[in-house]
């Protein structure tokens, strides 16, 4: 056939589609919408180029090969073409506005009925088609559009008839405007969103926007709603109902415009989403809208709704699902809110496109604010090869200053503007994402400020200063940043002058084991009024689901797994959620950091603020507590009603009665007070601890066996320790027991070892090259000395010893203690020197394989979540009894997970035995029943091989987990960088 290139063709954007409108479907007289779905079965044929279509294409059925379809879908979900995922990296050549030759596309067919044409409009509604598409009915070419996120529409009045008809459509995986869709995703492609037809009067509303205007002293509000009519004018009304549904006014409209004033208004905001009812009516036809007062805007820095100062706490999405793809229901989509409530997050960035049409109502129904972005970006320009290039704004504005794409990055920004212009959960719009920044941009910034200036503008790519010249900023009202250190943010407001607010549109990174700095970032949130908060980079992991192993495993592919060129591996599973939508700890960590209170301990006195921007704390929640010491809860309580306003602090006294000795604490757990929207009374939204009196906490080491004399014997292999019951064998050749038995149990499965390595979690994945580069991963004992004495007491094995790589120098040098003494114990001093050239350590301490029952633990520490040195906020400091499977986390690409820090003591066991560990000081643990090796090697989870024994690490230290997997290096006081230190701990075997 012959396909006019509009694809390949930037004057051409959309032929035959109606002006855009804002998103609504009418309803008749009687309330029944007026969309009949096209959704369903469709007939299907896939060719892997568009040059391979049938001469006859589409006027006969000679294209059709018996295959169906389901729409709406991605046909890469339904065995066709193949999945890719690519972060940056264009999936063709660099060449615009051309596109491969070997173009693949998809054809769909479908009939439908309809009755009752003559008199009336119908239009043909696409909500989101990947990349581009051609329309015919009946034989008669309809359209062609593109932007694969935004909403096509057509009128076909004069295509269709009374009866049956036939709509068939061509989607084209690339296109044009391919070039400004490099998101960060999978690449799939289909009619992936809703298909349906509108029957409409001849003459009806075409358009409408609803503007507010609050006057906040006298708290009442100003609508405005200017509108306008496909054919002929005709009569209109306007009703207007409060919040619990009765009418409040009604008007006839007149000019295009009508107004209603609001007195005693109530204003909407994420925390109390109140929306007034806005019914549109003509003699055939209703159009519903909800109306939400509120007023965004900045004033003095500072960005304010209904005047108060607001804190985004927020993640950005996308539409994903690990088996249908790009197309998500209503029902997937308000899991995804319903976790998202649950988890205290308030705000949404549509990455890096507008979500599915309905999505921004459902934020404003059930009370989020949204960053509505365009579907804009062109990422790609920065991987084109040119060495000279140098600056991060030259190398990423190709497209940005390009004169051809003028039209085409406007048309993105109108149609997101268009279509979500009455959404209330809407208060920025965003140009898009990681393009550059130039004219192009500039313009349709200004194009927004003059069209709606209610909203602010936001755009990241604008960080980026340009070498020669000087871009235009002034229609962005936020300096937006991705990942910017806590250095950074300080900097940006170290002079204390006003200037534009400060937000995060990308931070704590949340890939694999992490983010790990959350808690950092939300001190400057909160420290600075200019700073209005944070979108983390991501909801949740993109994934293709590949069904079970013969085991039962679930197999999540990403990137590189289905043998395409180029891709980015696991870069896209990296969200707070599992494809599933199981949350991580990461995801609890970051809802404990954005907690709606904070407590602090005031001699005596409980410090509380109201971490919420309108809402009193004691309409909201209401506090449990617990006292425990060492571990044991001693006392619980309630602090009932806690009359505290929005972004203020109360004092209140607590003086419980303590025990003389040992470490008291005191855990508030925060709950909801009644049911919500999403959200259930009782539902817990965090919780604070405060140390009331600190001491050691004693380990509760079984009663020791009884004692005897102690020996040790020497070769030139081994120390051999014998005593009343036990056995230990000290190799001297690695610096470590080999065996240990005691009381005929074999408490070693395999030889002890130092240990600096950890399975490098995503978030070392830069650093993981300086860790390899310097040979943590392949450190090697030497000994030099060692020696054994004893006094019938004791025996003190000493030696020097040394970690290094092969054909590297030493990682550290350690002065090495064992004390046996004659109950079993053993006491161990490992002073250490470091190699300061060396990058950070992971991690230091011993490694045991224990018997593979032996898999139980109790510990005092930070629980029960994993914790780290800047990973805890979901974890509490108290008394835990876990298991080694409990303690695997499981990431879909394996990496290091479970350890506990903080401890004071940790006992591993099993019914018969166990080990009782302590230190001089808080340590951390990791017990699991896989190897740090094989958490390296495999790729994916279900690939992994359980080890036969219990893999015990007992850490001096564990650096932290941080956010560089696309954030900056974790910093330096998380970094395990001591040029020396000494590790004192104590091992003691047990029987029950």
């Amino acid at each position: 056939m012959s396909l006019k290139k509009y694809y390949e063709n930037l004057s051409y954007l959309h032929v035959g589609t109606e002006e855009n409108r804002s998103y609504y479907i009418p309803e008749d007289r009687e309330g029944e919408p007026r969309a009949v779905s096209l959704n369903g079965e469709w007939d299907f044929a896939f060719y892997e180029s568009v040059s391979d279509l049938p001469k006859s294409f589409p006027c006969d059925g000679a294209w059709m090969d018996g295959e169906k379809i389901p729409v709406p879908s991605v046909w890469q979900m339904h065995g066709y073409d193949r999945h890719q995922y690519t972060n940056t990296r264009y999936p063709f050549p660099y060449d615009p506005p051309y596109v491969p030759q070997q173009n693949p596309c998809g054809a769909y067919r479908r009939t439908f009925h309809i009755s009752g044409t003559a008199g009336t409009k119908t239009y043909l509604n696409f909500e989101g088609v990947d990349s581009c598409f051609y329309v015919w009915i009946n034989g008669e070419f309809v359209g062609y559009s593109q932007v694969s996120h935004s909403t096509s529409e057509f009128d076909v009045t004069r295509f269709v008839h009374d009866g049956e008809n036939t709509v068939i459509v061509l989607v084209l995986k690339w296109c044009d405007g391919s070039y400004l869709e490099d998101q960060d995703k999978l690449r799939m492609s289909g009619i992936f969103r809703d298909v349906y037809l509108l029957r409409r009067p001849e003459s009806h509303i075409r358009d409408f926007f609803v503007h507010t205007d609050l006057d906040l002293e006298s708290h009442s509000a100003e609508i405005r709603v200017d509108y306008d009519f496909c054919g002929d004018s005709v009569p209109v009304s306007f009703s207007l109902s409060a919040p619990d549904g009765s009418l409040l006014e009604k008007k006839q409209g007149a000019d295009g415009s009508v107004s209603f004033h609001v007195e005693n208004a109530v204003y909407w905001n994420a925390e109390n989403p109140v929306l007034y009812g806005l019914l549109i009516e003509t003699a055939d036809e209703r159009i519903r809208q909800s109306v939400g007062l509120r007023k965004i805007e900045v004033r003095g820095g500072v960005v304010l709704l209904n005047g108060v100062p607001i804190k985004f706490r927020g993640v950005n999405r996308h539409d994903s699902d690990p088996v249908t793809g790009y197309t998500i229901s209503r029902e997937q989509a308000l899991r995804d809110l319903r976790i998202m409530k649950e988890h205290n997050v308030n705000a949404i960035r549509t990455s890096h496109y507008p979500n599915a049409p309905w999505l921004p109502q459902l934020c404003s129904e059930y009370g989020f604010y949204l960053i509505a972005e365009a579907d804009m970006e062109s990422h790609g320009v920065a991987d084109l090869y040119r060495p000279k290039l140098k600056e991060t704004a030259e190398r990423m504005s190709d497209i940005a200053r390009d004169p051809a794409f003028s039209q085409p990055i406007l048309d993105r920004v109108q149609r997101c503007v268009m279509r979500d212009k009455n959404c209330p959960s809407v208060v920025i719009w965003s140009l898009g994402n990681e393009s550059g920044y130039g004219a192009n941009f500039e313009k349709a910034g200004r194009w927004i400020k003059q069209f709606d200036p209610s909203r602010l503008v936001h755009y990241e790519g604008a960080c980026h200063k340009p070498a020669v010249g000087e871009d235009d900023y002034s229609m962005l009202d936020l300096y937006s940043r991705m990942y910017a250190s806590t250095k950074e943010i300080e900097e940006y407001f170290a002079d204390g002058k006003e200037k534009k607010p400060f937000i995060q549109c990308e931070y704590i990174h949340a890939m694999g084991n992490g983010p790990g700095d959350a808690e950092d970032y939300q001190r400057l949130i909160e420290k600075y009024p200019g700073f209005c908060g944070g979108f983390v980079w991501e909801f949740c992991d993109h994934s293709v689901y590949m069904g079970r192993t013969e085991d039962g495993r679930k197999k999540y592919y990403y990137g590189g797994d289905f043998g395409e060129f180029p891709h980015d591996g696991n870069f896209c599973m990296d969200g707070l959620v599992h494809p599933d939508r199981t949350p991580y700890s990461g995801f609890r960590e970051y809802k404990n950091v954005i907690r709606p209170v904070r407590a602090r301990w005031e001699s005596g006195r409980i410090e509380f603020t109201n971490r919420l921007d309108f809402t009193n704390l004691k309409d909201f929640l209401y506090a449990e507590y617990e006292v425990s010491c060492d571990g044991e809860v001693i006392l619980r309580g309630s602090f009932p009603g806690l009359d505290i306003a929005p972004h203020k602090t109360s004092l209140i006294a607590f003086t419980p009665s303590l025990p003389e000795q040992g470490k008291c604490l005191l855990r508030i757990v925060y709950r909801q007070k009644k049911d919500l929207l999403l959200t259930k009374a009782g539902h817990i939204l965090g919780h604070d601890q405060l140390l009331l009196r600190d001491g050691s906490v004693p380990s509760p080491i079984p009663a020791p066996q009884k004692e005897g004399g102690i020996q040790v014997s020497e070769t030139e292999k081994e120390f051999a320790v014998c005593g009343m019951g036990f056995r230990y064998v000290f190799d001297r050749l690695s610096g470590s027991f080999r065996t240990i038995v005691y009381h005929g149990r074999p408490m070693l499965a395999r030889p002890m070892e130092y240990n600096v390595w950890r399975a490098p979690t995503d978030n070392d994945r830069n650093v993981r090259h300086e860790w390899e580069a310097a040979g943590f991963d392949r450190a090697l004992v030497r000994v030099y000395c060692s020696s054994a004495e004893s006094d019938g007491r004791r025996v003190l094995i000493r030696c020097r010893l040394s970690l290094a790589p092969v054909y590297l120098q030493r990682i550290l040098t350690i002065e090495a203690e064992y004390t046996v003494t004659a109950d079993g114990a053993i006491h161990a001093s490992l002073d250490c020197r470091k190699d300061m050239d060396m990058p950070f350590l992971p991690r230091f301490g011993l490694r045991l394989f224990l018997p593979e029952e032996m898999d139980r633990a109790e510990y005092f520490g930070y629980g029960p979540d994993d914790s780290y040195c800047d990973k805890h906020q979901a974890s509490w400091l108290g008394k835990f009894h876990t298991t080694a499977d409990r303690n695997f986390e499981n990431y879909h690409k394996p990496q290091h997970t479970g350890s506990h820090w903080n401890c004071e003591y940790a006992l591993i066991e099993d019914d018969a035995a166990g080990w009782s560990v302590t230190a001089e000081k808080p340590f951390s643990f990791q017990l699991l029943h896989y190897t740090q090796e094989e958490l390296t090697a495999k790729q994916h989870d279900f690939e992994l091989e359980r080890c036969p024994e219990s893999v015990l690490c007992i850490d001096y230290k564990v650096s932290g987990i941080g956010s560089n997997s696309c954030g900056p290096r974790l910093l330096e006081r998380y970094q395990f960088n001591d040029p020396e230190f000494s590790f004192k701990l104590s091992l003691t075997p047990f029987i029950r």
